[in-house]
């Protein structure tokens, strides 16, 4: 799987990871960029079967295969100890990281994360399932920023929003793919190793989330031994993009605490 490295190439320098959510893509993190490969070996990444790194995904397909992914790029890139940023099922890959490597992540931050799958995520899950399955991967893709962004933000940011459905479109990583994805997402459960992951982990969270609620963070807080919250009052589920600059002003300093070698 390849990844890509920039920022800092000193060997002592410490790594951080950015692993994105369900779409896959390493251009998510586009708007965190700049501030972190100023401070870190910044690693970034397709999930294994999406954009630039395409692969028909085997049956059944699961979370702890979407980490060993991770886990060997960068062990063949020289990458032993790192930190991680996720979003999401980004989150829960570096949540299941610790889990199955405890010796190599120094620390988390897992944004709109949860320790199980919320009955409100599953209902909004399957209607993105029930729409690629009965209306087609562009009705798919139409639908997609209705669940990640607020309506003001995305009222105004009109000709972003069609320019990014049709890259998602050109970049779709394939029903099939997706489907795969998505039943590992859901099948995800840490109610029975979160007290083993005794790194320290920050969850960040938006209270206007419309996919995964914000009171799934603070009942994942609860679960983790050294887990904190940062919420953020509004940006929807992808509050990364929609309020990129609080979300880096409230990222940076627990980073450069925690993300250390």
């Amino acid at each position: 799987m390849q990844i890509e490295i920039s920022g800092l190439s000193s060997p002592g320098a410490p790594v951080l990871v950015l692993s994105a959510g369900l779409g896959g893509l390493g251009s998510f993190w586009a708007p965190q960029r700049a501030s972190l490969q100023a401070r870190y070996r910044l690693v970034t990444y397709d999930h294994y079967g999406t954009g630039n790194n395409p692969a028909t995904l085997p049956e059944p397909y699961s979370l702890q295969e979407m980490g060993r992914e991770l886990a060997d790029a960068l062990t063949a890139h020289g990458i032993q100890r790192f930190s991680l940023l996720g979003h999401a099922l980004g989150g829960l890959i570096g949540m299941q990281l610790a889990a199955d490597y405890p010796e190599r992540v120094i620390s988390l931050v897992v944004v709109n994360g949860w320790l199980t799958l919320n009955a409100h995520t599953r209902r909004c899950f399957r209607v993105r399932q029930d729409l690629l399955l009965n209306s087609g991967v562009e009705a798919f893709v139409r639908a997609q920023p209705l669940f990640l962004y607020p309506a003001d933000w995305l009222a105004a940011h009109q000709e972003q929003a069609e320019a990014a459905d049709s890259h998602h479109l050109q970049h779709f990583q394939g029903t099939g793919n997706l489907l795969r994805r998505l039943s590992a997402l859901m099948a995800a459960d840490f109610s029975a190793m979160a007290a083993a992951l005794t790194l320290p982990v920050l969850l960040i969270y938006s209270q206007d989330d419309l996919l995964v609620p914000w009171d799934c963070s603070l009942e994942l807080e609860a679960a983790l031994p050294q887990a904190e919250c940062i919420a953020m009052a509004r940006g929807g589920h992808a509050m990364s993009v929609t309020c990129s600059e609080e979300f880096n002003q409230r990222l940076l300093p627990w980073l450069q605490q925690h993300a250390t070698v």
